[in-house]
């Protein structure tokens, strides 16, 4: 790299502090004269950095925003920052950011020197995140490397566990991730069974691409979205719960997670309504059990009948729990920390 534009890049990262600069303690950060400056920041402007000027006996810089996102550049602090809330986000479903969170995750990681990688994976080892009872956990590493095989066109190879059990290998042609309420799924088409398929991601272990690239196939839907809802749907039935729930709306609310799980309207300052959005009814009955509140289900009727199966499931375990602790019966060996 040559001496100007070295100092080029040693400028720009110095601009994109997001603070006003003075032409002469730009000089003196760089070991160059303040007329350099000016030169190199109209250079600058030439590439398509908004540099604006201050008017003053030194004058000041900052870099503005403009129609395009510049090249960031990041020191190793700020790197590893960003990576590992990259990882976070992808790794947690939340609405609207997750497949972003992916594709800059992919690009990061791909140009992080090794030993920033390797900073960014002890972190992710070392680091549990509390799980929000949303759904299966997702392995952001497996994020990059499938998002990575879409990007690049290329085959992959992964091992592949079905709802029944049953454990496979897989070679696919990846077309696109879709996160789909608490879940993310592979959108591919199946080598060895000729065929699309849809996969999900909690299941997959160790994809890694096989460096063979292949032309993009026409997908049987308008796109990967639309593709994953009508299989899903011609699967399980979808059912919508209309329910009355005996506590604050906005405590409700923040306990569903937001618009995305259906719309919440009060009815008094200690009661209101919930209206969810379609979904199975092992989910619905967990959402609402989870939220700690008495409430009343209105519809669908199957709903009502799955919570009385499953109440009557948990109540006979508790019985059999108070069995083994009785007088005569096995003592649980169990133990609790504060």
């Amino acid at each position: 790299m040559s001496e100007t534009s070295a100092r080029l890049l040693n400028l720009l990262s110095l601009l994109q502090t997001p603070r006003e600069w003075p032409g002469s303690e730009l000089a003196d950060r760089l070991g160059v004269t303040s007329r350099t400056i000016r030169r190199d920041i109209e250079r600058l402007r030439d590439l398509g950095y908004p540099v604006h000027a201050t008017m003053g006996a030194d004058g000041g810089y900052r870099l503005a925003a403009g129609t395009a996102m510049p090249p960031l550049l990041l020191d190793d602090e700020e790197a590893v920052a960003i990576a590992v809330g990259l990882r976070s986000a992808a790794g947690h479903t939340i609405e609207g950011i997750e497949e972003a969170s992916v594709r800059a995750l992919a690009k990061l990681e791909q140009v992080l020197p090794a030993r920033l990688r390797r900073r960014v994976g002890t972190l992710g080892t070392a680091t549990v995140p509390l799980p929000a009872g949303d759904g299966p956990t997702v392995d952001p590493e497996h994020l990059t490397v499938l998002a990575a095989a879409i990007a690049n066109q290329e085959r992959l190879r992964f091992g592949y566990r079905a709802g029944a059990g049953t454990r496979s290998k897989r070679l696919v042609e990846p077309h696109r991730l879709v996160a789909a309420g608490r879940r993310w799924y592979l959108v591919a088409y199946d080598n060895d069974r000729e065929d699309w398929r849809i996969f999900r991601v909690d299941r997959l272990s160790e994809p890694f691409p096989t460096g063979v690239r292949t032309p993009p196939r026409e997908l049987p839907a308008a796109d990967a979205g639309a593709y994953v809802r009508e299989r899903m749907q011609g699967t399980a039935a979808p059912h919508r719960a209309v329910a009355t729930v005996y506590a604050p709306a906005a405590e409700v609310a923040a306990r569903l997670g937001g618009p995305a799980a259906g719309e919440v309207e009060p009815l008094d300052g200690a009661s209101c309504r919930w209206r969810s959005r379609p979904d199975s009814l092992e989910w619905l009955a967990v959402r609402l059990t989870l939220l700690g509140h008495e409430f009343t289900v209105h519809e669908p009727a199957e709903l009502t009948a799955y919570l009385r199966a499953l109440g009557g499931r948990a109540s006979r375990a508790a019985d059999r729990a108070a069995d083994r602790g009785a007088p005569g019966g096995p003592a649980a060996d169990t133990e609790q920390t504060a």
